[in-house]
């Protein structure tokens, strides 16, 4: 079993809100609606825990509405280290309508300050030995600027420990140039990463072969419904998912990520670790949540992503 910690540095209440269709300036009325204690990391820890990875959850938490999180984090066994902080913890809102399209209102998060992050450095450093994995993922909230992002991965790395960093702007180039073990970009962060637009799909794995040659061993390129894009050592593999009913993507790529550290933890080969975080993820999809592997049919999604090699 591994050990995995999970750093979500600005975490949040999720409010989200299924609908037909969003009129805006009106009334609407929603068909289902959940209050979930989340943020890109929390959701990667939730799906490792479910396939019995022994999961810590860290970061930084609001005290004034700490309790929805410390409920979810014992409900999923997951350990909390969480540094907590004056505030409150923000709630973002996700509304998504029949048609998949999804409206994202995200708050900016509880002030940090120096003492709060030095607390948490030292707290991952005193538990660093027994860690086979750390992952830094979502934004981050006032007070913490993405140099220190930067400084806390190559911190990481200097103990020897993989760094898995999913995030955006400039926490995503800073962070990226750390040199994390894998990132997970979609097209537009892949192209704030490199500086330059990136037109047409060619474009999109040139620039992603680039990262991985500049020294970041893994890019786990994520197109959406296109599918992903595993760029490694040595080649790159390219995985289609099977089309589903879509409910909400919100959950989506830190499904994607999850299952993907799922299978190399488990020593899997990256074939077989790219169809079933992609199955997964195509089931994070069909409902608001993470995606399930205990579903009737998760076999069927799997056999139903398509994988193939590419060359760049």
């Amino acid at each position: 079993m591994s050990r995995v910690l999970t750093l979500t540095l600005n975490p949040a209440l999720d409010l989200s809100i299924r609908l037909a269709e969003l009129s805006p300036g009106s009334v609407n009325r929603s068909e289902e609606s959940s209050m979930t204690a989340a943020g890109k990391g929390n959701n990667v820890a939730r799906v490792l825990a479910r396939h019995s990875h022994q999961v810590a959850v860290s970061g930084f938490l609001g005290r004034d509405n700490q309790a929805p999180f410390e409920r979810a984090f014992h409900e999923w066994g997951a350990e909390d280290r969480f540094i907590r902080v004056a505030g409150e913890t923000r709630v973002n809102v996700k509304l998504s309508e029949a048609d998949g399209r999804v409206t994202d209102i995200n708050g900016s998060g509880a002030p940090v300050d120096e003492a709060a992050m030095t607390q948490l450095l030292d707290d991952i450093e005193a538990g660093a030995d027994n860690l086979h994995a750390v992952v830094v993922s979502g934004s981050l909230p006032p007070g913490v600027a993405p140099e220190w992002l930067s400084a806390l991965i190559g911190r990481l790395r200097t103990q020897g420990l993989p760094v898995w960093l999913d995030s955006s702007g400039k926490a995503l180039v800073q962070g990226t140039r750390a040199r994390p073990v894998l990132i997970k970009p979609n097209e537009h962060e892949l192209a704030e990463c490199v500086g330059r637009p990136l037109p047409d799909e060619a474009a999109l794995l040139s620039a992603a072969r680039e990262l991985q040659l500049g020294g970041i061993e893994n890019v786990l390129l994520s197109l959406g419904a296109e599918g992903v894009v595993w760029l490694f050592e040595g080649g790159t593999l390219r995985a289609r998912p099977p089309r589903v009913e879509v409910v909400s993507t919100v959950c989506a790529g830190d499904t994607l990520l999850a299952g993907t550290l799922h299978g190399v933890l488990e020593g899997w080969s990256r074939e077989k670790t790219l169809r079933f975080a992609t199955a997964l993820s195509a089931d994070a999809v069909r409902r608001i949540g993470v995606g399930r592997s205990d579903v009737e049919d998760f076999t069927a999604l799997c056999d139903a992503v398509c994988v193939e090699a590419l060359t760049i």
